[in-house]
């Protein structure tokens, strides 16, 4: 993600589009790889019952905060798709929109650890 907004600039040509847009990809795989591990901890029951998760304020916040990465990173990933394609070397104008979504992803994505951290230490559980 960082690396993205890094590279992301007013006005891009297409291939530079192009190689955010791979990154984009990876970007992609690893938020899908990570919510699959989510769900694994949360439905699995491998390392707590599956009621410790469900009944953890901490686990669903973070939950929903990767949701809510996931939902806002579709506009960005479908406009770095879209922009990519035709002469590498025409400029683009990128919308104001598309850094202010990397902006708040990237803010996001910096408080999952810190609930993370939180959650290690038994803290969230609001069961009996």
């Amino acid at each position: 993600m960082a690396s993205e907004f890094v590279l992301l600039k007013k006005e891009m040509k297409r291939s530079e589009i192009s190689r955010v847009a791979k990154i984009d990809a990876v970007y992609g795989i690893a938020a899908m790889t990570l919510i699959a591990a989510g769900l694994t901890l949360w439905f699995g029951g491998l390392a707590k019952p599956t009621i410790y998760y469900s009944n953890n304020w901490i686990f669903l916040t973070k939950m929903a905060l990767v949701l809510t990465v996931a939902l806002l990173s579709i506009k960005p990933t479908i406009f770095f798709l879209k922009q990519r394609k035709g002469n590498p070397d025409e400029t683009i104008i990128i919308p104001l929109s598309i850094s202010l979504l990397l902006r708040l992803e990237l803010v996001i994505l910096a408080i999952i650890p810190l609930l993370a951290g939180l959650m290690s230490h038994g803290k969230g559980y609001f069961g009996k």
